[in-house]
């Protein structure tokens, strides 16, 4: 049977190294776990707008793909439901906002926010949304206002879009 002084060197050697390495282990843990979190968060999100897309397909007439939003005049109905859309593009995007952006964002979070930024400026270039997209902002949180705004601003004068907006 090992000796009490046994017994309390390898007490030391488990304090020593055990406790530590223990520590190490828990915190790789909950970054893993926490990174897994986002990348949930995001591929959600990433899905919301991809059925985005799917509805403004189904609304064909709305002309929301085009480069351009000069176009064949839209009738009360058709003007109704591009108000809506915009409406929950406008709250996508805060969603987005609100669960993704951060002050200081990690490498893999400012990858997966910039995917985000990338949509809000292509469609902040289309003079439509930016018109449409100011009375769906009363009553947004005040950061996303100000960001989304500011994109505006910064896109006006960049001109038609280059791309469709896309999924991820």
């Amino acid at each position: 049977m090992p000796s009490l002084e046994t017994w309390e060197l390898l007490s030391y050697v488990v304090t020593v190294f055990g406790l530590p390495m223990a520590l190490l282990v828990f915190i790789y843990e909950q970054r893993k776990d926490r990174q897994n979190d986002e990348e949930e968060v995001f591929q959600r999100l990433s899905d919301e707008y991809s059925d985005f897309l799917k509805l403004v397909l189904e609304h064909a007439d709305l002309h929301l793909f085009r480069q351009s939003t000069e176009g064949p005049a839209l009738n009360e109905d058709q003007l109704e439901r591009k108000y809506l859309i915009f409406g929950l593009l406008v709250a996508l995007f805060e969603r987005a906002y609100l669960l993704v952006y951060e002050p200081h964002m990690t490498r893999q979070t400012a990858r997966m926010w910039q995917t985000w930024d990338d949509y809000m400026r292509e469609w902040c270039r289309r003079e439509d949304f930016r018109t449409t997209m100011i009375p769906h902002l009363d009553g947004e949180d005040p950061e996303f206002m100000a960001y989304i705004l500011r994109l505006a601003e910064e896109e006006k004068g960049k001109g038609k879009s280059k791309r469709l907006p896309t999924p991820a």
